[in-house]
């Protein structure tokens, strides 16, 4: 059955009604006709060209980085704050879909803005803020600035390695004795940063700290059913693993479907860079894990292991960051399935997660949730949505166009 001709088992708040795993299980699995995937097609090109032109009115009164909406409208951070990069990435990807100058000198002035943040020490995120504004910058116009910038955050970022633990810490300056010992899944998507880094210095420390902190995490969070926690505490001293916690999830034992995400896509990536098969292996199971907890809606709940999961809060955020590493693993792994249920969440999303009803809306993707344990941002809008819901498009209309941004090349 068509995407667009499905009927999606919602309710008016966007909760998914209640199925069993393995009903959820078989309509991940079932394969996409022709007349499926023309009707994805157009579904997803009409996304794209929604979130191109949203951008395109909105963009140019924008000063500094939007974090997420308060009443539809974009909140922001001066300095960029963990999400700095996206808005700039959005910009580029928007100019290769559409061409339109505009888009690039627009994502070239933000990127510039997040030139103080090379040498920050203070966080793990230089990935998400370098990565999709700073080396795409350097991909795209060839201009040296960009690519070195990239190479001193990489030299900040491994700064906040622990060799006792072989992890990065997550959060917190380097001399704040608290959450020394935390790490967390989100970290997955800064290491292709440290890649990039030995691939342009020729020093492979940078890939190593990686691969190390890759295989702790590996290690570490996965469950046997494949599900993880957000996060998990080491001794900083020791580097003696402690246990699972949380901080977005609803508890150590739930599994937060956007760390999830992060995984599933983390964890293809760092086997991309190294051919490393059990990373690809890990990935397969997060992957598999998340996609048993989809509702016929194929749109992620906040939270997989949540008490009132499935029918609880969305988050579509956490289903375009996994679409992306999905399709990933299509191409690396040649079941199609992956790509299959790739397509299904990022129509489920072009359907029913847009602003296109809204007149005031700022962004594009809706019923995202940044923070359900501290009620901060509730099915919202937030910048990384908006910016993997194109990565995700734009991989299935053009893979081309994604590949001169974010390098989707393997070793």
């Amino acid at each position: 059955m068509s995407v667009t001709r499905r009927t999606l088992l919602t309710t008016a708040a966007g909760a998914a009604v209640a199925v069993s795993a393995s009903t959820s299980t078989a309509a991940s699995a079932a394969t996409l006709d022709a007349a499926d995937q023309a009707s994805v097609t157009r579904t997803l090109r009409q996304a794209a060209d929604y979130a191109v032109a949203k951008l395109r009115a909105v963009a140019p009164g924008v000063t500094a980085f939007p974090t997420g909406t308060k009443f539809e409208k974009w909140a922001y951070s001066q300095n960029g704050d963990w999400v700095g990069g996206f808005w700039p990435g959005q910009l580029w990807l928007a100019w290769l879909h559409s061409g339109d100058e505009q888009f690039k000198t627009l994502a070239l002035a933000s990127a510039e803005k997040l030139a103080p943040r090379q040498n920050d020490t203070g966080t793990h995120d230089l990935g998400f803020l370098f990565y999709p504004s700073w080396v795409t910058a350097w991909r795209l116009t060839g201009e040296d600035k960009w690519r070195a910038g990239a190479v001193q955050a990489a030299a900040s970022l491994i700064k906040r390695y622990n060799p006792a633990g072989k992890f990065i810490r997550a959060w917190g300056s380097l001399t704040d004795p608290k959450d020394a010992g935390r790490v967390i899944m989100d970290t997955m998507m800064n290491l292709d940063l440290l890649a990039f880094a030995s691939k342009q210095t020729g020093d492979p420390q940078y890939l190593d700290i990686a691969i190390a902190h890759a295989k702790t995490a590996q290690k570490n969070f996965l469950r046997p059913d494949g599900s993880t926690p957000h996060v998990f505490d080491f001794d900083p001293v020791t580097g003696a693993p402690i246990g699972p916690n949380t901080v977005q999830g609803y508890s150590p034992t739930s599994c937060w479907s956007r760390g999830q995400a992060w995984g599933v896509y983390g964890f293809t990536t760092i086997h991309r860079r190294t051919g490393d098969e059990e990373f690809l292996t890990t990935a397969r199971r997060l992957a598999d894990y998340a996609l048993s907890k989809l509702t016929p809606d194929h749109v992620p709940v906040w939270d997989y292991l949540a008490p009132q999961a499935p029918n609880d809060i969305k988050d579509a955020s956490a289903g375009v960051i996994m679409a992306c590493g999905l399709l990933d693993l299509a191409e690396l792994t040649h079941h199609t399935q992956y790509r299959d249920s790739a397509l299904r969440i990022l129509s489920a999303v072009s359907q029913t997660c847009l602003t296109t009803k809204s007149a005031r809306a700022e962004a594009s993707v809706a019923r995202c949730t940044r923070n359900r344990p501290a009620e901060d941002g509730i099915e919202v809008s937030l910048p990384y949505a908006d910016y993997y819901l194109l990565e995700g498009i734009l991989r299935v209309l053009d893979r081309r166009k994604v590949d001169r941004a974010v390098d989707l090349s393997s070793v």
